[in-house]
């Protein structure tokens, strides 16, 4: 019998036209391609030009969900949630001038903040109000400007993180339609939350009387530490959800991991025990785009017609925190915009 459910119904993204390669980046670091490559699996990232912020690409992408859903009449949304760890400013929120800027006028609209597992945080948000009752369509928008806050002097993140934007339109469907977003597995771990940072301009660091540092600005982050938890959080959630909703992994068609790094998205297959032929990957192309990189990866995809229409597809992140979480939905055959 079937149940109320978000139900995928558009898909859209925007990535900025600065494409960095490795080899440019290997004039400023002590770095090299192969490097990068064999420790990453990225071989170009795109960045923003100064002045553009995460709304600016936000609303690209938005756009471009709204398009692919035929959804551009402003009144066919009636919530917005933006998922970033770069908003435009700590207040107010970026989301309510992102909806201003697409014209849904006076919706509901918050930021979600949960590092690179904010589009899945997202998703279950919208989700929850779409089963509740509470809108009838929800835009849900991934997106990041990590460039500003890369030490152009560490390897270490430098090379790993892009800018980007993914978007998203759910309906109030119902479990029985292609689309319809099943269920989800959420967790989070604050005592390690000093593994992926940016010290600088929260209230932790202006309640001392320690002047702020230019490398507070900066992201910091432990990928030594982090690479195990994320393979272990991602393959525990996955069962998790999969268990949930009754789903044998060899039923997955696809599993779209939060595109951090390509000897993590092999090791969650190992850990699995899926070919990695069933692992989207997409990083190589875009980098380490965040909260982004899941709706990206769909995109790119679905374009390659990767994705058919029933295929079931496992959606599974890990970001700074920690938290984790993980999503299944089968494909509408959405075409991105």
């Amino acid at each position: 019998m079937s149940t109320p459910a978000a139900v995928l119904a558009g898909l859209g993204t925007h990535v900025p036209r600065r494409v960095v390669t490795n080899d440019e980046l290997t004039r400023t670091l002590d770095t090299s391609d192969e490097w990068i490559v064999q420790r990453t699996g990225i071989r170009q990232r795109h960045w923003s030009d100064p002045g553009v912020a995460t709304s600016d690409l936000a609303v690209e992408a938005g756009h471009r969900a709204l398009k692919s859903a035929e959804a551009d009449a402003p009144g066919g949304i009636g919530l917005l949630v933006v998922a970033t760890s770069t908003p435009d400013r700590q207040v107010p929120a970026t989301a309510p001038e992102v909806a201003a800027r697409l014209g849904l006028g006076t919706v509901a609209a918050l930021d979600v903040g949960a590092g690179c597992s904010g589009f899945v945080y997202a998703l279950a948000t919208a989700s929850a109000a779409l089963v509740a009752g509470h809108a009838e369509r929800v835009l849900v928008i991934g997106a990041e400007t990590f460039r500003p806050y890369l030490d152009p002097a560490d390897r270490t993140t430098a090379v790993i993180f892009g800018d980007g934007a993914g978007a998203v339109v759910l309906r109030r469907g119902t479990t029985d339609e292609a689309g319809a977003v099943l269920g989800f597995d959420l967790g989070s771990d604050g005592t390690l939350h000093d593994l992926v940072v940016i010290p600088g301009n929260g209230s932790r660091s202006r309640s001392t009387d320690r002047p702020l540092e230019p490398e507070d600005q900066y992201v910091r982050m432990n990928g030594r530490e982090v690479f195990p938890h994320a393979v272990r959080r991602m393959a525990q959630s996955s069962s998790a959800v999969l268990d949930r909703v009754g789903w044998d992994l060899d039923q997955v068609d696809h599993v779209v991991g939060h595109q951090a790094n390509l000897r993590i998205l092999h090791a969650l297959a190992r850990q699995l025990g899926v070919d990695p032929e069933r692992v989207v990957t997409h990083l190589e192309q875009v980098g380490n785009t965040s909260a982004a990189s899941i709706p990206l990866a769909l995109a790119d995809a679905a374009a390659q017609g990767r994705l058919q229409l029933g295929d079931r597809v496992l959606l599974t992140s890990f970001g700074a925190g920690l938290t984790w979480g993980s999503a299944v939905l089968t494909w509408p055959g959405t075409t991105p915009a």
